[in-house]
């Protein structure tokens, strides 16, 4: 069997990212061989719809499953579309997580676990500019603002979804995502209490 693995890198020993649309690499895996194929997702920086193109790509790629951490709601529909088995919770390495998938470990998903746009983040680029402002600047405002500024989120946080989902649908999807923390947690607990004997 074909599975596709969400990953930060280009090999089996790569960990698992947690964000499907935008993963550096899909490591695609023979499940019964783990040869594989590593393919940059072309996707992860896309202005929008990362997650239909990813889902196309690995779809033109064969695979039965997606092993990931998470799905948003337009890569869902799209694999789903393509009849490909959507399998979330994924953690560790590649490895270790198509391992995992042979021994029934991981679940498949009936719904997104994200909400749209929750791989991109409200952080920063990729870290080119040097800096150079020197602080030079006197402060003579005078202080008569009316004080509209606000804080962005730290780097990195969660946009709220932006489609417009109904109270029930935000309420379905919030709790087959606590569902799918509350399996990651106890497969976390049952790995560390393995690792403490």
């Amino acid at each position: 069997m074909k599975v596709a693995v969400s990953a930060s890198g280009p090999s089996l020993d790569a960990s698992v990212d947690p964000r499907f649309g935008r993963c550096a690499y899909f490591v695609i895996v023979e499940t019964d061989t783990m040869q594989f194929e590593a393919i940059p997702n072309s996707a992860q920086y896309a202005g929008g719809g990362a997650g239909i193109q990813a889902a196309q790509t690995v779809a033109s790629k064969g695979v039965q499953a997606v092993l990931t951490g998470n799905v948003g709601p337009n890569a869902y529909q799209a694999l789903a579309a393509a009849g490909i088995q959507i399998v979330t919770g994924a953690y560790g390495t590649v490895r270790e997580a198509v391992m995992k998938y042979k021994q029934g470990e991981l679940r498949s998903t009936s719904s997104p676990t994200a909400p749209m746009h929750y791989g991109m983040g409200g952080g920063y680029g990729m870290g080119m500019g040097r800096g150079r402002g020197m602080g030079m600047g006197r402060g003579m405002g005078m202080g008569r603002g009316m004080g509209g500024y606000q804080q962005p989120a730290y780097p990195g946080s969660v946009a709220p979804p932006t489609s417009p989902m109904t109270k029930d649908q935000e309420i379905q999807m919030l709790r087959n995502q606590m569902k799918n923390l509350q399996e990651q947690l106890e497969q976390i607990k049952k790995r560390l209490k393995d690792l403490e004997k």
